[in-house]
């Protein structure tokens, strides 16, 4: 962040990256429609896309040790009684099912993202969804969007 704003470090493009699943929960356009229109050289006959007005927020839920030494096929609970919907995402990365228990089969495992008229909103609805997640073999940052909250 600048006194004028942000300025752009990198773009990353890969639909698994927290920077993605903060962008794609705001789009109100399909982004089906996008995908197709761009592949088949149509994109400039799309109109705009529409987004939604709010903020998004994501943390990622890891395996502790990660990213070196970390156990495997480790239990989550919680998972099963959080939903989703258009304001909240459990973005599932290195996990399987494995009867009614989720188990973490990977270092990043899990990214929660959450939407809010504020970006203060963003990150409480975002951190009520991880506290709801117990892993006692996982980690996550507890210092998201601090530097920008006022």
């Amino acid at each position: 962040m600048t006194k004028n704003g942000p300025k752009i470090l990198e773009i990353n493009v890969r639909f698994g990256d927290p920077e993605a699943q903060t962008i794609f929960p705001r789009l109100k356009t399909d982004l089906l429609d996008l995908l197709l229109a761009s592949s088949t050289g149509n994109l400039n006959q799309f109109k705009l896309p529409e987004w939604e007005n709010n903020f998004c927020m994501n943390v990622v839920l890891s395996s502790k040790g990660y990213p070196k030494d970390y156990k495997k096929n480790t239990i989550i609970n919680g998972l099963n009684e959080i939903g989703n919907d258009k304001s909240k995402y459990v973005f599932h990365a290195s996990t399987k099912k494995n009867g009614n228990h989720w188990l973490a089969t990977g270092g990043r495992v899990l990214s929660i993202s959450a939407m809010g008229s504020t970006l203060k909103n963003a990150k409480n609805n975002t951190y009520r969804i991880v506290n709801k997640i117990d892993w006692k073999d996982g980690y996550f940052r507890k210092d998201i969007g601090w530097r920008h909250i006022q």
